[in-house]
């Protein structure tokens, strides 16, 4: 486990990390999308979802594979964040509980790998590699309660 570099950045990619989390669990394409880098590379080492290059398609394909879920909940904890000057990598382990439209609920774990770009005084997601790690159905619900606000 390594913490290297600038305080204010590692804490601005933790930011980053978890606007991305929150915006899956809003399933906000807008926000979600805001945090890559225009020139990003999205890798999710899934069967029918293929590594994607650039913001525009990368939002696309988010866009596409959340329309197969109710909701997910997404919270992710570093495991590492190494900043070099306007450059940086990452690793963050992540826990997912979602519910497909077909009312299938699932908790998954995986781990993504990260490299970050510092433009104009903000970090991106330049690219993130997706490893799952764990996945587990819980069987399906009939209801879900769903808490708004």
């Amino acid at each position: 486990m390594s913490f290297i570099g600038p305080i204010e950045d590692r804490l601005a990619i933790r930011e980053l990390v978890d606007s991305y989390g929150d915006a899956v669990s809003r399933c906000s394409a807008g926000d979600w999308g805001a945090n890559w880098a225009v020139d990003a590379v999205w890798n999710l080492n899934l069967p029918n979802l293929p590594k994607v290059e650039g913001r525009k398609a990368i939002v696309e394909l988010w866009v596409q594979a959340m329309s197969a879920y109710e909701y997910v909940i997404m919270t992710s904890k570093p495991g590492e964040i190494v900043v070099e000057k306007d450059q940086a990598t990452g690793r963050f382990f992540t826990s997912e509980l979602t519910r497909l439209k077909g009312g299938e609920e699932q908790r998954i774990a995986g781990r993504y790998d990260d490299t970050y770009v510092k433009r104009d005084g903000r970090w991106y997601f330049k690219s993130r590699t997706y490893t799952m790690i764990h996945i587990q159905s819980l069987g399906i619900k009939e209801t879900a309660e769903v808490y708004t606000h």
